[in-house]
């Protein structure tokens, strides 16, 4: 019985660095997606052209379109703003990176695989699922329960 106690007390405290590593989640992921941003930004001709060698359909229209995502979802997750909204389009980007790119390569990130995408689309989920945390403009616009 004395480890349930000191387990629910160790659950209990535990809480408190929940939003802290919300935070913390959202600038690593955001930071991730910075690169990529601004690698489509630099020179979206080519973009376009490589989404259409791999056959994606309307290559200038995703490959701007992704840019986009990726580069408004670096801003708001940033600031903890509209994070559950910016983070299903994004999952979206994982899930097409990892089809059109990764998958061939299988799961091993040293080899091109589908680890690293998948651990963004887990953390986005998240996201999704438990929102900014306390540290966030979500939190001081929408509230506790947004």
């Amino acid at each position: 019985m004395k480890y349930k106690q000191m387990y629910m007390e160790f659950s209990r405290l535990s809480e408190y660095g929940k939003s802290l590593s919300l935070l913390l989640a959202r600038l690593v992921v955001a930071y991730g997606f910075y690169e990529p941003a601004k690698m489509k930004w630099s020179d979206i001709g080519s973009v376009a052209e490589w989404f259409g060698s791999m056959g994606i359909p309307f290559p200038t229209l995703n490959a701007y379109m992704a840019a986009s995502t990726e580069a408004v979802g670096v801003i708001l997750l940033t600031l903890g703003l509209l994070t559950r909204f910016i983070s299903l389009p994004l999952i979206v980007v994982m899930i097409v990176a990892i089809v059109t790119v990764h998958l061939p390569h299988g799961f091993s990130s040293g080899d091109n695989g589908f680890e690293i995408p998948l651990y963004y689309m887990l953390f986005l989920f998240l996201f999704v699922t438990n929102g900014a945390g306390k540290f966030s403009l979500d939190r001081l616009i929408f509230g506790e329960k947004n």
